[in-house]
């Protein structure tokens, strides 16, 4: 079977962003079936093309996957209105090949919503099958954000998710929470399958070499957070929870964040003007580096902005690459998450806008040194046993290609 799949921001491994959509088309290639992947080129991804574009795109193949790149450069950092123009252009171009390319599915990834429409136009002009695979609830999440205000943008999206949802012929809902907002669009269960994020349990383990930055100590008690910097992560948190721990003497405690994003210059500028010398703010790194800097860190934080939406209805990355390094994670919000950690005691729950707990949580992980190792146990076996890239690739794989015989 030939599958056309659509993810704006695809990357191989040595990109420093989420590689769900790699292992899956690897994985469907190890069964004998055909991948074109269509993306644009996304900051500090990586591709795997590296030849010149012609007319706006370039294709080559990568570990065996026919990949169509599109010169629509995206960032984390760009604003509202930047993004937008990208997500539309690339609606646009993704069009064009969905109806002009050969293959026998079409599967589509969100976020943005928008990718959704190429699947929509081969299912219903091509007759193909079409799975979607929904990362987000939109427009749930950016209206209780504040990010999109405007009624009839609200309006035109809620359209387009309910559209797309009924086109689908399966869906994927990466986490609980998902599956329930899909569900409440009129979608029947039997046409959702649920499938987290995965861990890599050969990239992040605990026989990986440890590093850490030359401000960090070997003595010091490491939180890291890896990921985008931006505002629905809400890591003013790691701002205040710092300046606690500082006015207390607690210098130990250094926070290691991870990543870009547009919130990334007013942290760097609100940590300044703290003075705090306690958070060390890394580049993205490849996911290799990544796995050294977390073998380096003592608990991963888990950290987002207090928005209900955000809690049942998010899979992060972040979360099953700590668990697969047996990270404890603490978390600061309530939901699914918070659940398995404290169903499986492999971290700490705190609550959101708390930043004296948050304080108070770290400064009694420092202190309980044997607790934590036990709690990383845990999190390993959490990782190993629930959420194996390799067993939930497979699980995926069965469910996408089914479509096409039900």
């Amino acid at each position: 079977m030939h599958i056309l799949y659509f993810h704006q921001h695809f990357s191989t491994a040595k990109g420093a962003v989420g590689i769900r959509s790699y292992h899956m088309a690897r994985r469907l290639i190890s069964e004998g079936h055909k991948v074109t992947m269509v993306c644009g080129s996304y900051a500090n991804g990586d591709t795997g093309l590296t030849g010149p574009f012609h007319n706006g795109r370039r294709r080559g193949a990568v570990d065996e996957i026919d990949v169509i790149e599109c010169e629509l450069s995206y960032s984390n950092s760009d604003g509202f209105i930047k993004r937008s123009g990208i997500f539309l252009k690339f609606m646009l171009v993704s069009i064009m090949i969905a109806m002009r390319e050969r293959y026998d599915l079409v599967f589509a990834t969100s976020t943005p919503l928008t990718v959704g429409v190429p699947g929509i136009m081969g299912k219903w002009l091509r007759r193909k099958p079409f799975v979607f695979e929904v990362r987000d609830l939109w427009p749930e999440l950016p209206r209780e954000m504040g990010v999109i205000r405007n009624p009839i943008i609200l309006s035109a999206l809620s359209l387009l998710e309910w559209i797309s949802y009924r086109s689908a012929d399966r869906l994927v809902a990466l986490s609980p929470g998902i599956a329930k907002g899909i569900m409440r669009r009129g979608v029947a269960e039997s046409r959702i399958s649920i499938i987290s994020n995965g861990c890599d349990l050969n990239l992040f383990h605990p026989g990986v070499v440890a590093h850490r930055p030359g401000a960090v100590a070997q003595e010091d008690f490491v939180a890291i957070f890896a990921g985008t910097h931006g505002r629905a992560n809400g890591l003013g948190a790691i701002i205040e929870a710092a300046e606690i721990l500082q006015q207390r003497g607690r210098n130990e405690i250094k926070f290691l964040l991870v990543g870009s994003g547009m919130e990334k210059p007013a942290l760097i500028s609100a940590a300044d003007e703290k003075g705090l010398t306690n958070i060390i703010f890394v580049d993205p790194v490849p996911k290799a580096e990544l796995a050294s800097l977390l073998a380096g860190s003592d608990i991963g934080l888990q950290i987002l902005a207090n928005i209900p939406a955000f809690y049942f209805g998010t899979s992060p990355n972040k979360f099953f690459d700590y668990i697969a390094a047996g990270l404890p994670v603490l978390n600061n919000y309530p939901g699914w998450l918070a659940g398995l950690i404290e169903q499986h005691e492999c971290g700490i729950v705190v609550p959101p806008e708390d930043s004296i707990a948050f304080a108070d949580a770290l400064e009694r992980a420092e202190a309980e040194r044997k607790a934590m190792v036990d709690m990383s146990t845990r999190a390993r076996l959490l990782a190993k046993n629930d959420f194996s890239r390799e067993t939930l690739a497979g699980r995926w794989v069965n469910w996408v290609c089914g479509t096409a015989a039900s």
